[in-house]
């Protein structure tokens, strides 16, 4: 995998490739700059490609108090590496070596929780997991990934596992990039069919239909040095950001599941930009199921050239277990959004104010009234689930700058007792700024580069700004972007 990756990279550096990126909208947002809000999170789950299907098996076993089932695609068991690289290449990848059955990780498992290094596994049991594996997928073999299937229904967990699609080793989505059997970047296939509806059906039960409209949530981009062990995500093979996607009913403070899914090798933003978030099918059942889905980032590192998630060691002894500098960053990422169920937010006594109305637009501000609620002393107003407001609002009418032109935000407003409790959000109202909006420009990604609309780097090209993934670099790859604020570019 790696040595086509180079490969196709400097073939498409001298122009050779003749690929093309189509300018079809891209199915996630441009990021917003912001922080992790907690919201009302009813369950918790987990999935994962390659590395991040064993990091999604590992945070599922040693936090299964708060993980409620895992979707993986083309994985092994728990701790099959046993912290050795060779191990994990050729014993749990391939075959070459001898492995620890599951019947061993097993018991290695009920150790560590009896030790309080796991959680009890006996919250396993019952719990839904559902694996993928493709018959063309030779990164990780197919005994593997059927040694996973064995320790999780051993453990009397639930299991489905698709081990009969032709898919090379990727996430499969209907929106993938890449064909069915491809192994190659950025990681994500189409098959026909739609298996992430069939993970997410069996994790939360029925769901409704994905979105076949623009998605309406907000993709916030954070900084996962807050979350991180030490506050220094590269000490731990960790990107600077990390990313979350956050329907607008969950912003308006709807109960809410959380799914925190973890990239393969090769998948992380910082190579492949938005490439997952985008094509990986989860956003568009996000919108319909009150589904915030948890991009979470890992990056290269000595001992870490491919942007893995730690499943063997390099980083920590205790990679797989609760304690693991990654796992632990990870966790808190999930539990500053609401993860584990407890909350110390006060029950709100004050209703929703009615009539919130958009009373006026420029291209920078957006004006707003509503309806006086007894018993207020403020209000808090909300631009798409965030607060905006620094001081207490004392009237019924608030005007919130700093916008850009020709663009739609949503708002909800919120009265505040003597107490200071926040009361019930209202209805989101939207509000469209007048000028005109982004213009979108196609054009070659080498016109991109020159133009000083994009960069390129190891044969690829990316945004400025945003540093979303466009494409092989050449003259016949072709991308359509868009400038949101003076150097950020985003894919239209």
């Amino acid at each position: 995998m790696k040595i086509r990756k180079f490969l196709v990279a400097a073939l498409a550096a001298v122009g050779i490739a003749a690929t093309t990126v189509g300018g079809a909208t891209a199915a996630v947002p441009a990021p917003t700059t912001g922080s992790l809000q907690r919201y009302d999170i009813s369950s918790t789950y987990v999935s994962g490609l390659s590395s991040g299907g064993f990091m999604a098996n590992q945070m599922h076993v040693a936090h299964s108090d708060v993980f409620d089932g895992a979707g993986i695609f083309s994985a092994g068991p728990y701790d099959c590496a046993q912290n050795n690289l060779n191990t994990a290449l050729y014993g749990c990848m391939d075959t070459f070596m001898a492995r620890k059955t599951p019947a061993q990780l097993e018991q290695l498992t009920r150790d560590r929780a009896a030790a309080g290094k796991l959680d009890p596994v006996a919250n396993l049991s019952g719990d839904k997991v559902w694996l993928f594996h493709g018959t063309n997928d030779s990164t990780v073999k197919a005994p593997v990934n059927d040694d996973l299937a064995t320790y999780y229904r051993d453990l009397g967990s639930n299991v489905v596992y698709n081990n009969t699609s032709a898919s090379g080793h990727a996430w499969v989505s209907p929106i993938g990039p890449n064909s069915c059997t491809s192994t190659s970047s950025p990681y994500v296939n189409n098959c026909g069919g739609d298996p992430v509806k069939d993970m997410l059906t069996h994790l939360l039960g029925s769901v409704n239909p994905a979105s076949s409209s623009a998605l309406t949530g907000k993709l916030v981009q954070f900084d996962q040095s807050t979350y991180t062990p030490g506050g220094s995500p590269s000490a731990i093979s960790m990107g600077n950001e990390g990313f979350a996607y956050v329907p607008r009913s969950c912003q308006s403070g709807a109960s809410c599941k959380l799914m925190v899914t973890l990239h393969g090798c090769y998948q992380y933003f910082g190579l492949v930009g938005n490439a997952l978030m985008d094509k990986a099918y989860l956003n568009e059942y996000a919108d319909t199921n009150n589904l915030i889905v948890l991009y979470p980032q890992a990056t290269t590192m000595t001992g870490n050239p491919r942007g893995c998630w730690d499943w063997w060691g390099y980083k920590s002894a205790d990679y797989a277990q609760k304690s693991g500098p990654q796992m632990t960053a990870v966790m808190n990422m999930a539990k500053a959004l609401g993860a584990g169920g407890t909350t110390t937010t006060p029950t709100p006594t004050l209703p929703a104010p009615a009539g919130l109305t958009v009373t006026g637009t420029t291209d920078t501000t957006a004006s707003l009234s509503w309806t006086p609620v007894p018993g207020a002393v403020s209000y808090d107003v909300y631009r798409n689930g965030t607060k905006v407001n620094g001081a207490p609002v004392t009237t019924t009418a608030h005007t919130d700058s700093g916008l850009a032109a020709g663009t739609t935000y949503g708002y909800a407003v919120a009265a505040v007792d003597a107490s200071g409790t926040t009361g019930t959000r209202s209805a989101a109202v939207d509000a469209t700024t007048t000028g005109a909006a982004a213009v979108c420009v196609t054009a070659s990604n080498y016109a991109h580069t020159t133009a000083g609309r994009a960069h390129q780097s190891g044969g690829y090209t990316y945004a400025n700004g945003s540093d979303q993934n466009l494409g092989l670099w050449n003259v016949l790859a072709t991308s359509t972007i868009k400038q949101t604020s003076p150097g950020y570019w985003v894919t239209c």
